[in-house]
């Protein structure tokens, strides 16, 4: 039963998106550090790493996470915080989350020294270091020439 509830809090953090990236979960970005879910008394504490520490979505986030667990059958208090280590990086994005941001929406994540384009795969020159996000840069692909947003 309490192998169970783990499974259940942990797919219930994995079922919050980022708000700025809908369809991205937090977890494919790899903001989830730490998880510690005591099924005896159903406190559940939740650790995330924040792609920068002035992200305005940290709240959201923050807010989104202890609701959908908090909805979990015998979670009875929910804490979730930021951690100031480790530090994000691109790196910590998964597979899945790389093919969703490219899929979903048309986001690259900056591997360097080439960024490649996530619709055709050329590569892509930096036309500003500042994007829509402060986690973001924009870029031009040099093949299909279409603006691409890169997560850095």
């Amino acid at each position: 039963m309490i192998a169970d509830l783990v499974d259940r809090v942990a797919a219930a953090v994995a079922a919050v998106d980022d708000p700025e990236m809908p369809g991205v979960s937090i977890v494919e970005l790899g903001l989830l550090e730490r998880l510690q879910v005591d099924g005896w008394t159903g406190r559940v504490e939740v650790g995330l790493v924040p792609t920068f520490s002035g992200c305005p979505a940290l709240e959201v986030i923050r807010r989104d996470v202890a609701e959908s667990v908090r909805a979990v059958e015998g979670v009875t208090s929910v804490d979730v915080g930021f951690l100031a280590s480790p530090v994000w990086t691109v790196d910590r994005v998964s597979a899945a989350g790389r093919r969703q941001l490219a899929d979903s929406l048309g986001v690259a994540v900056a591997v360097e020294p080439v960024v490649k384009c996530p619709r055709c795969g050329a590569s892509t020159r930096q036309e500003s270091l500042f994007g829509p996000t402060r986690c973001r840069s924009v870029h031009r692909c040099t093949g299909c020439g279409e603006i691409v947003e890169v997560m850095r």
